[in-house]
Parts: C-alpha cells; sequence; structure tokens
C-alpha cells in the first residue's frame, strides 16, 4: 500500500531561494570580473603612447583592482536563518 504524501510548498520555496542566491552570487563575480577587465583596460590605455598624452593630459590616473580584503572570511557561504 502506497502512502500518499503532502506536496511540500516550503520545499519548492526553498529551492527557489536556494536558486536566486546562487544568481545573485553568479552576477557579482561576473560585475567583479567586468569591471576588472575594464581597470585592466584603463591602466593599460593610461601607459601607452599615444592615449597616454592625453590621460597626462587630463590628470587620468590608475585604478585597483577589486579585491576581496579578506578572501578566507568574505569567500564563505552567507548563512540565512528563518
Amino acid at each position: 500500500m502506497a502512502e500518499a504524501y503532502p506536496d511540500l510548498k516550503a520545499n519548492q520555496n526553498f529551492m527557489q531561494l536556494q536558486a536566486q542566491l546562487k544568481e545573485l552570487e553568479d552576477r557579482i563575480e561576473s560585475a567583479r570580473r567586468y569591471y576588472n577587465a575594464v581597470v585592466r583596460d584603463l591602466n593599460t590605455a593610461i601607459e601607452q603612447f599615444p592615449s597616454n598624452m592625453v590621460a597626462s593630459r587630463f590628470d587620468f590616473a590608475q585604478k585597483d583592482f577589486f579585491e576581496l580584503k579578506a578572501p578566507e572570511v568574505e569567500r564563505e557561504p552567507i548563512k540565512v536563518s528563518f
């Protein structure tokens, strides 16, 4: 005899929340990579001729890459409580 278990909506909502959190983390990582690529291109352009002439004229300065201050702490999974 097979038992009929109720359809758990809470489980589906939790799975949806997990998927949204993963998507958000992926978007943040993508934005960080994009920012660092743009900073790399800017820093390269500031150093190369002839764009370095314009950069020095308008006081363009090299920018720092986005880096985590404490990677071992900031890369830990975020604790979500209900």
